[in-house]
């Protein structure tokens, strides 16, 4: 009678222990629920307003850069692709840029990271800023700034924006900023590896730059640590890859579009603040 009783009593405790067990399982899990929804609740109020866009970018850090075709980088979650550590401030922005075109009080400020190597630049440079220029920069309703984000698996990156500030030296920064993507451009798509120091100093002369001023400014170095205070500063602002962009009012902060986004996108993003 007495082992009955006792063998009752086991059972009895491990079915009440089961049930702990699966009550505080349950627990745990409406406690990581809770926690989802409050997570995703606030992420949801921080990207609400401008959407942030993703498409094709050339990442930091990827080991395969060489591909011939357009990629789109996977989707990224709203705190990797939000403004970090916070939205900067557009005005700001504007120091230390390798050069600007547009109204200087344009009411939207749009500034680009950009490599001159990344197949992905070239393409956003094709497709999309010559109508941005036509319809909001030339029209004195957005200021373009431009600053320089060279990726270090692209060794002609560091080259190409120093050999384009120092055009700008001689007002043709632009000039030489365009010439940099349609040479690349004639080679096709992908990453370019195939032209040199010489090939600028080529197109300067194109360009009708003095020679012996461009190669002076160009073989000195003047320019190397003013590109890479713009990386610094796009990395600060969690910049990881190329294009990437942030835009807003001159005197509000930016929100960031990431990737070669067609016009279509900056479009809509640029008329939501003008509103």
């Amino acid at each position: 009678m007495d082992d009955k009783l006792k063998e009752n009593n086991s059972i009895q405790f491990a079915v009440s222990k089961q049930m702990l067990l699966s009550a505080s399982v349950i627990f745990s899990a409406l406690l990581v629920s809770g926690a989802i929804f409050l997570v995703g609740s606030d992420l949801s109020g921080k990207v609400s307003g401008l959407a942030t866009a993703v498409g094709g970018i050339e990442i930091s850090g990827n080991t395969n850069p060489s591909g011939q075709t357009a990629r789109t980088a996977p989707q990224e979650s709203p705190e990797q692709i939000a403004p970090s550590p916070g939205a900067p401030e557009m005005k700001a922005l504007l120091e230390g840029a390798a050069a600007t075109v547009g109204n200087q009080n344009a009411e939207i400020i749009l500034v680009e990271y950009s490599d001159y190597q990344c197949p992905f630049c070239r393409t956003w440079f094709s497709s999309s800023k010559g109508q941005l220029q036509s319809e909001y920069i030339d029209k004195g309703n957005v200021l373009f700034v431009y600053k320089d984000f060279p990726l270090s698996f692209h060794p002609m990156a560091q080259p190409y924006a120093e050999a384009a500030r120092c055009a700008g030296d001689q007002g043709k920064y632009w000039e030489m900023h365009d010439k940099i993507f349609e040479e690349q451009n004639k080679y096709g798509q992908g990453t370019i590896s195939n032209l040199t120091k010489d090939d600028i100093k080529a197109w300067a002369t194109e360009l009708g730059l003095n020679a012996a001023e461009f190669n002076s400014c160009f073989d000195s170095g003047k320019y190397s640590s003013a590109v890479q205070a713009n990386f610094s500063e796009g990395s600060q602002l969690g910049v990881s890859g190329t294009p990437s962009f942030f835009i807003g009012t001159s005197n509000g902060t930016g929100q960031k579009i990431v990737g070669a986004q067609p016009y279509s996108v900056f479009k809509q993003a640029i008329d939501a603040l003008l509103q």
